[in-house]
């Protein structure tokens, strides 16, 4: 049986930040729109949260099972370390799954019934990311399936169970938002391109090389930046977002100096601390 922290540590919580921050930029742009309920965003948030918990579980049930994470070097695999059988881990992402249907069935009831077409093609995303016969995320399409689910669809969805409208300030920041949700799976699958290679799992950094995902890296990490100077001029206060750049020095000087295998590892951490210190300015900025 599993433990506790070890399940903690099979949900990935370096990665958790990506379904978060797009709550709270998407929640900014409804306080400045004067729309905000809290009520929803914090059941949006709820949402977010665990559909990518069970994302994360249900790529470790597919993965585990295929044998393709038996040599990873990165955080801890439940199925592929064998610390937890396949079924339970089944289980817990069906579980996560559930419960953001639930909440979202609430959302869905108090805004529109369409939400519940997107919350389906969400979750059938999530599952077909690395589950089924032909996964999508063994077809160099994970980095497009996470920018536009932890970009335009987390950041603009929050935005209008709040507001009921889909202002353009919405989706402008659901742009820099999705590509640092990128950034975080971009070093993931740059750590793993030697054993994803090997186990015939075509992610994109696998199609581009090392060097060309390294420099895909430090676009991700440098474009939101752009973003900001852009919305500067309707909306002067995002310039605070800029407070942030430092955060991406270190991850990326790590990346872009070659490092691989374990020492690509802290470059997770960083990503989320840049993601969540980015989100927050950038949500601030556009509520003020």
């Amino acid at each position: 049986m599993a433990t506790l922290n070890q399940w903690v540590a099979g949900s990935r919580p370096r990665t958790l930040p990506a379904s978060l921050v797009p709550v709270v930029v998407g929640t900014g742009v409804a306080i400045g729109a004067d729309h905000a309920v809290w009520w929803r965003a914090l059941l949006a948030a709820f949402v977010a949260l665990v559909l990518q918990i069970g994302v994360n579980y249900s790529n470790d049930y597919s993965d585990g099972i295929r044998g393709t994470d038996e040599d990873r070097v990165g955080p801890l695999r439940l199925v592929g370390s064998k610390v937890a059988p396949p079924k339970q881990v089944l289980a817990a992402a069906l579980g996560c799954f559930l419960a953001a249907a639930v909440a979202g069935l609430v959302l869905a009831a108090v805004t529109t019934w369409w939400l519940l077409l997107v919350g389906a093609v969400a979750i059938l995303a999530a599952w077909f990311y690395t589950g089924g016969k032909t996964p999508y995320g063994y077809r160099a399409l994970g980095e497009v399936s996470v920018f536009v689910f932890f970009g335009l669809v987390a950041v603009v969805g929050t935005v209008y169970v709040q507001a009921e409208e889909l202002p353009w300030e919405g989706w402008a920041a659901a742009v820099p938002v999705g590509l640092l949700a990128c950034a975080l799976l971009v070093a993931n699958n740059l750590r793993d391109i030697p054993t994803d290679r090997e186990s015939g799992k075509r992610t994109l950094a696998v199609l581009l090389g090392d060097r060309r995902t390294r420099i895909l890296y430090a676009a991700c990490a440098a474009l939101p930046f752009m973003f900001v100077l852009a919305l500067a001029a309707p909306h002067p206060w995002v310039l605070i977002a800029l407070l942030a750049a430092p955060l991406s020095i270190p991850p990326t000087q790590k990346v872009l100096g070659g490092a691989s295998g374990p020492a690509l590892i802290p470059v997770l951490g960083e990503t989320g601390r840049l993601q969540i210190a980015y989100g927050v300015l950038l949500a601030i900025g556009l509520a003020l």
